[in-house]
């Protein structure tokens, strides 16, 4: 497994050879740092802790700093990445050239928040008639059974919060990777607002 934290910048739309156009994501990876390294004999588990952003001295207090050896300065984001691929020691820095042999990643961020949503726009109900006089317009319609079984089903589509959940978008194809300015542009979209942290990992189905 190969993952780096990385941030979203935004979409844009790139030209081939050919002429024909695919839009793209840009995603910034600045250089991650080595914050601590986990293994069987220790955690029962191999692991790698990635940090980026770094901290204001006096923003971090003694415990979140304690964390940090003396060569790391302390981080804003920290992420646990498992069965990390690459032989890396604390303090190291860990860049684009992670994903120089890949073709195909998958992302995960916090999708963006809708707040409370009704059944058209959460699961894409119909509605009912447009016309005058229906009475029955936008509304998620009768989810009684009568007396057998005499309650509602689990799972039923309601209204409801939407969005502000995390997501992971499998199998997005790498267009381009561009080491002088740290970004890749990945086909299609990821989830999350501009300027969102993303964490991104080579295809696990690809």
């Amino acid at each position: 497994m190969k993952g780096l934290i990385a941030k979203k910048v935004g979409m844009t739309q790139v030209f081939d050879e050919s002429g024909n156009l695919t839009p793209v994501t840009v995603i910034r990876v600045e250089p991650n740092t080595v914050v601590a390294t986990k293994t069987k004999e220790t955690c029962g588990y191999d692991a790698v802790v990635l940090g980026v952003d770094d901290m204001k001295s006096n923003k971090a207090n003694k415990a979140y700093a304690g964390i940090f050896p003396e060569n790391v300065s302390p981080k804003r984001t920290l992420k646990e990445f498992r069965d990390f691929e690459k032989e890396v020691k604390v303090g190291d820095s860990v860049g684009l050239e992670l994903f120089n042999e890949s073709r195909f990643l998958d992302v995960t961020a916090t999708s963006k928040g809708k707040g409370f949503q009704g059944v058209m726009k959460r699961w894409g109900f119909h509605g009912g008639r447009a016309t005058h006089g229906s009475k029955f317009h936008r509304e998620p319609g009768g989810t009684g059974n009568c007396t057998t079984p005499g309650h509602c089903f689990k799972n039923t589509k309601l209204p409801g919060r939407m969005g502000f959940r995390r997501v992971t978008v499998q199998n997005l194809k790498i267009v381009k990777i561009d080491p002088e300015l740290n970004v890749i542009l990945v086909r299609g979209a990821v989830p999350g607002n501009k300027d969102c942290t993303l964490i991104v990992k080579s295809a696990v189905k690809k």
